[in-house]
């Protein structure tokens, strides 16, 4: 149990008691937690579709493409606080919980970053970005793993942990949205997927140095 607990991302939305309603409501309906990790890939895969989508199209088409992509972002944040949540708290962890809690997350964070990067008009390494930030992103989350498998504690550290890209690309669409409304075309994004890659950079450093220091120290 104590493993469980340290090698559990650290959240304080997840104390917020709104959050934890929304998660005894889904376990009262019969959902479960696996089910609840599964369709936060839905909600990255919508969110990534509309960033695929505003490359073209109306100005304001391209607007309410980017505040679509950016609502969709919090909601698969809620589905990873959620899943803990009733699996944990609320005694539904089954045995291949931490498959369904990891897996997924793989796969939602390069649809939403290389989408991203397909988003881009007027920079034709735009795409090159997108993947390198995905790639990164997947790089974060297996160096945290590794972390654990080797026998040490799983690193959540920052400056460009999940959460942390989450925020700043669904900043970045509403930005990008705004720029877009009055006729200028985003540049925003670049920026957004610029931060993230060398913040992730500095993650994976970050987090091997301190799994390193911790197994040495044994």
């Amino acid at each position: 149990m104590e493993k469980e607990k340290r090698d559990r991302r650290p959240i304080k939305m997840r104390e917020k008691k709104w959050v934890k309603k929304t998660a005894a409501w889904l376990a009262r309906l019969g959902i479960r937690p696996n089910q609840i990790s599964i369709l936060s890939v839905v909600f990255s895969g919508l969110s990534g579709a509309c960033l695929v989508l505003v490359a073209s199209g109306s100005p304001w088409k391209r607007s309410i493409l980017y505040l679509a992509a950016a609502a969709f972002i919090p909601l698969r944040g809620l589905c990873n606080l959620c899943d803990g949540l009733m699996a944990v708290e609320g005694g539904l962890k089954t045995k291949s919980g931490e498959i369904f809690n990891d897996l997924p997350d793989r796969i939602s964070d390069p649809l939403l970053l290389v989408a991203a990067g397909y988003s881009i008009n007027g920079a034709s390494w735009g795409r090159e970005l997108g993947w390198a930030a995905g790639l990164l992103a997947v790089m974060t989350a297996y160096v945290r793993v590794l972390g654990g498998s080797a026998g040490g504690s799983q690193q959540f550290c920052g400056p460009m942990a999940k959460t942390h890209r989450m925020l700043v690309i669904m900043a970045a669409c509403l930005i990008a949205a705004g720029e877009v409304a009055i006729g200028r075309n985003p540049r925003v994004m670049i920026l957004a997927l610029g931060w993230i890659i060398v913040g992730s950079m500095i993650t994976i450093l970050r987090r091997a140095y301190r799994v390193v220091k911790e197994l040495e120290s044994r």
